[in-house]
């Protein structure tokens, strides 16, 4: 049998040896073919996979986003749920991992337990009171027992609240005329005050009401319109879109000085959200109003069709100091080409991304938010103790530097770990581009951790549009700006938003525009109220 097979074999090998070689390298040549093939397949499946994943977390943020928790801070530590591996139990101090030479700070436990309650606030002492005085009766005021008239020993006093519609009514201008009986001539007659609008009936107080309705409380002006007419007045959408615009123009000047505040000051802090637009009936455009935050509170407002460099340049112009943004292209060039402009980062920002990435890696990132929520701990210190800046500054120095750096060594490791594309490759790739703009709020005790306060500027805009839903034009939207620049600012220095519009709308007219900053919020409030700004 053997002799048989072997005799087999011989006969299928073929006589030509070149024959064979060619044979074989046909089919080694449909094999590497074959395993392209499969590695093309398998990149293929990899890369559905990895878009599934992220069309996944697309889906647990979108959840989340309309249904979830919005807050970004960490879950509370409870002694029941044990520990996380990278956290010490409750009571000791989390080490730094592998770094001797930072100081960890002790997660902070909360309790559920609530709060006694404070009791009743006190009704503002300012409002006017309305005396009710509620007497027994007269068969009450005899003694029974010696029927003699009873005397007034005390009172007890119960306050309530209540409230009186606005109301609106007429003012009317009488203007006598007076001539010479004898001569008959030399009529005088006394000259109206300027008006805000030429020839037009509204007075300030109708403007600042209307300007506080839709840009204080958000009301689009078909409920405006709705408020006047309960008051039997009849007004359009348009005259009252026309108000709005003249009462911008008017004040442009305003906004303008209010700008000059901002670029005085030390820090900046920016950040832009979407807006409609109309372009033609029924044809709408994305645009943008940026804001700009200084330091003191004022925030100046701009509009823009595009979210480039251009409002920035515009805006800031001139400037030098901190600038605190989210990274967004558009300051990219502003850095660049300024050396004046210092770029500060924002931590919330680089949480929101770990925060983010809880679903896919949620080990790795609750870690670094727990780490973040560190450094916060420490800005909450500072803020409930009053710190001055030279505290602050030595605070973050001293605290805030070695948590950095722990977290900073851990963004390294995690760069060799996670995938690029992933959402814990995307929080880590973008907490180690703006690494040195994170770390710079230590360098300087006015200087803020996050840029918060831009994006808490821009909230009634956002509050505003889900109302009015777009912006008529290109021109309104720049009367808008100047209009969200006054009534923000305002609020940001707790004014009364209309007795500052009503006042200053009367003034402005008729005030010398070399002294126009003293009508800016910050300045108003100054003159108005010394007492309370220098408490402040």
């Amino acid at each position: 049998m053997e002799g048989d097979n072997a005799q087999a074999a011989r006969i299928v090998l073929p006589q030509d040896l070149g024959g064979a070689h060619t044979l074989i390298a046909e089919l080694v040549q449909q094999i590497e073919s074959r395993d392209q093939q499969i590695d093309s397949k398998q990149q293929q499946l990899d890369s559905k996979q990895q878009q599934i994943e992220r069309l996944e977390h697309m889906l647990h943020l979108l959840r989340r986003h309309v249904f979830g928790r919005r807050s970004e801070k960490a879950a509370p530590v409870v002694a029941e749920q044990g520990v996380l591996p990278f956290a010490a139990a409750a009571g000791e101090v989390a080490p730094a991992a592998n770094d001797e030479s930072s100081a960890a700070t002790p997660i902070e436990v909360r309790s559920h337990k609530r709060k006694p309650h404070p009791g009743r606030k006190p009704l503002p002492a300012d409002l006017p009171v309305e005396i009710v005085e509620i007497l027994p009766a007269d068969v009450d005021l005899i003694c029974k027992g010696c029927e003699q008239q009873k005397v007034r020993i005390g009172a007890d006093t119960t306050q309530t609240l209540d409230y009186r519609p606005a109301s609106f009514f007429i003012r009317e201008y009488v203007r006598p005329k007076y001539a010479c009986p004898s001569c008959q001539q030399g009529v005088m007659q006394g000259l109206l005050p300027a008006r805000p609008i030429e020839k037009g009936r509204p007075e300030p107080g109708v403007l600042a009401h209307v300007v506080d309705s839709k840009y204080g409380y958000h009301l689009p002006l078909y409920r405006v319109v709705q408020i006047f007419a309960q008051h039997g007045i009849e007004v359009s959408r348009g005259l009252l879109s026309q108000w709005n615009g003249a009462v911008a123009d008017l004040l442009t000047p305003l906004a303008q000085a209010v700008h000059r505040q901002v670029l005085q000051s030390r820090w900046i802090q920016s950040d832009d959200t979407r807006v409609q637009v109309q372009e033609a009936e029924r044809v709408y455009r994305n645009g943008h109003i940026w804001v700009y935050r200084g330091e003191l509170g004022d925030q100046v407002y701009d509009f823009d069709w595009l979210r480039n460099k251009a409002s920035p340049s515009r805006m800031l112009a001139g400037y030098r100091g901190y600038l605190q943004v989210d990274a967004a292209p558009a300051f990219d060039d502003i850095f660049a080409s300024n050396a004046q402009i210092i770029e500060v980062g924002c931590w919330a920002h680089a949480r929101r991304y770990f925060k983010d990435a809880e679903l896919t890696a949620p080990t790795e990132a609750k870690q670094m938010v727990l780490w973040i929520g560190e450094l916060y701990g420490l800005e909450k210190y500072a803020r409930e103790n009053a710190l001055s800046e030279a505290q602050r500054l030595e605070l973050r120095q001293q605290q805030a530097r070695p948590i950095l750096k722990r977290i900073g060594k851990r963004l390294e490791e995690l760069r060799a770990q996670a995938l690029p594309k992933s959402p814990l490759g995307e929080a880590v790739t973008y907490a180690l581009n703006q690494w040195t703009a994170l770390n710079r709020y230590t360098e300087h005790g006015a200087l803020e951790i996050d840029n918060n306060g831009a994006e808490r500027a821009l909230k009634p805009i956002v509050i505003g549009r889900k109302n009015w839903m777009f912006i008529g034009s290109e021109a309104a939207a720049k009367r808008t700006a100047v209009l969200l620049t006054l009534v923000n600012t305002c609020k940001a220095h707790q004014l009364n938003v209309f007795e500052y519009l009503r006042d200053v709308i009367e003034r402005v007219s008729t005030h010398p525009m070399s002294r126009i900053d003293e009508l800016t919020p910050r300045e108003w409030r100054r003159l108005r109220q010394p007492s309370t700004a220098a408490a402040a």
